[in-house]
């Protein structure tokens, strides 16, 4: 079986990470797998949403602490290997920001250190209500410095501090309050929920999706104004193409538009 695998179900990807032994870490192979399916799904048009989920017991559970020990054997005590490893995951968590297609991390069990990066570096989450989130390697001397990166751009900064500093776990319900999940359902409910959104995402126009999901990130960088800006050059270059018209004329005229294929 791969460590990673992918279930294509008309417009939406599913990608399953099935290291369960290893409650899906981000092992080398694991970071490698997803590059791999973010290297392929960017230039992907047939695929309008994508679900990332964890087999067995846990969604993910951080860094495989194992791995990590092991590369203190190198020479240099493991720094040049430790500077690769957290390279490599950056470039999945920025990858998943910049893939064209919304990801929705599909959560249960456990997210913990760089598992809740990883949920905080998808577009929209939905968790099971039993779900733990944590970012609590401060537990064993390792400050979660990477992770919260993601997280304090999700959540409120003293919440996300709280959660750095004292290493707790939070449930699901008290992540929704917070921003870090859309929503906590039964767990009995949360492949159909993920699902039910994934698909109504692969409803829309993808290139009108492609447009916001870049544009979404690029203004909150920016201050009102040039966001204001900006904003506004990509809704009329947005407003330029055939099937944004197509679109419109149906709404006038209470039909269904006759998008292009992609």
């Amino acid at each position: 079986m791969a460590i990673l695998e992918r279930d294509d179900k008309g417009a939406v990807a599913h990608l399953q990470m099935n290291s369960p032994e290893r409650l899906n870490a981000l092992s080398d192979e694991m970071l490698a797998a997803l590059q791999a399916q973010i290297d392929v799904l960017k230039d992907d048009k047939s695929i309008k949403a994508v679900i990332l989920s964890g087999i067995g017991k846990a969604f993910c559970a951080g860094h495989d602490i194992r791995q990590m020990t092991a590369g203190r054997d190198n020479a240099d005590g493991g720094k040049a290997y430790f500077e690769d490893l957290f390279a490599r995951c950056t470039s999945v968590m920025l990858g998943l920001q910049r893939l064209p297609q919304p990801v929705i991390a599909q959560v249960h069990g456990i997210a913990t250190a760089a598992g809740c990066q990883l949920v905080a570096s998808c577009d929209l989450a939905i968790a099971a209500e039993d779900c733990r989130f944590g970012v609590n390697g401060v537990n064993i001397g390792l400050f979660c410095s990477t992770p919260m990166v993601a997280l304090s751009r999700n959540i409120p900064r003293k919440h996300a501090f709280e959660l750095l500093t004292a290493g707790d776990f939070m449930m699901a319900p008290r992540a929704a309050e917070l921003g870090l999940i859309n929503r906590a359902v039964p767990a009995d409910q949360l492949e159909s929920e993920t699902r039910a959104l994934a698909d109504k995402i692969a409803g829309k126009l993808g290139a009108a999706v492609k447009i916001g999901k870049e544009a979404y990130y690029n203004q909150l960088e920016m201050p009102i104004d040039a966001a204001y800006a900006y904003t506004s050059g990509v809704i009329v270059d947005n407003l330029m193409q055939r099937d944004t018209a197509e679109g419109m004329a149906a709404f006038i005229e209470k039909r269904a538009p006759d998008w292009e294929k992609p």
